[in-house]
């Protein structure tokens, strides 16, 4: 059965994310929509010996309220440095750090030179899924549909399009989706949506500087328990 999901791109993401690639043969990046500040476009959670710190990617804001996400240009050329520093100093004591780091300054210095924060972004999710051996083919949505004619359609309309486009045969929604999306209008080309579950990621794993928490980036599930067993979690 071909399983698409179609998702704005995010920063560093939290496994979840990661698991709902990893069901899908196909991954489309939604970043022709409106660029929304203070979100997970620009932001993730590690853990610091003084509780949940955000690492924020510096972009330009100003007249760009308006914009699609794959217009957002990165402000500070150097923002990954101080990124990586910040993680290295919460994680040095991190059970994997020895063999998981070096895979996370990789990634960063991968997405260094890139001009814009979708670059960044889904730059480093497909490097993250490389590295756990997802094989997802990922595409834009831009490369699908014509910017213009998805900009006229309605939310549903859009998804509906774009995983006709790809040959889906079910579309893989988020939970917070079920407002607003109308499965009929899928029904309607012979495409199914299924609904992805997210109950079994409130199980704790060990991590660094007190109470478990479950919303942060993949890098805190990556230094705390190694590769291996963070491939294990995201393709179970």
């Amino acid at each position: 059965m071909k399983r698409v999901a179609i998702i704005q791109s995010g920063y560093i993401p939290w496994r979840g994310f990661f698991a709902a690639i990893a069901l899908c043969e196909t991954f489309v990046f939604f970043d022709s929509v409106q660029f929304t500040r203070r979100d997970w476009r620009t932001r993730n959670a590690i853990k610091t010996p003084q509780g949940i710190h955000w690492l924020s990617v510096p972009v330009q804001q100003k007249g760009n309220f308006q914009a699609p996400i794959d217009s957002i240009r990165i402000a500070d050329p150097g923002w990954w440095q101080s990124h990586l520093k910040s993680i290295e100093l919460s994680y040095r004591r991190a059970a994997h750090f020895q063999d998981a780091f070096p895979i996370v300054r990789g990634l960063f210095e991968s997405v260094a030179d890139l001009p814009t924060l979708s670059q960044v972004n889904q730059g480093m999710i497909m490097a993250l899924c490389r590295a756990l051996q997802i094989e997802t083919r990922f595409l834009r949505d831009v490369d699908l549909l014509p910017r213009e004619a998805m900009a006229a359609m309605q939310p549903t309309e859009r998804l509906v399009q774009l995983s006709a486009a790809v040959g889906a045969q079910t579309y893989l929604s988020g939970p917070s989706a079920k407002s607003y999306l109308d499965e009929e209008e899928f029904n309607a080309l012979g495409m199914q949506v299924e609904w992805m579950d997210y109950g079994r990621f409130a199980e704790p794993y060990p991590q660094v500087w007190g109470d478990f928490a479950s919303g942060v980036s993949i890098i805190d599930t990556l230094l705390n328990l190694g590769l291996d067993q963070t491939r294990a979690i995201v393709s179970a």
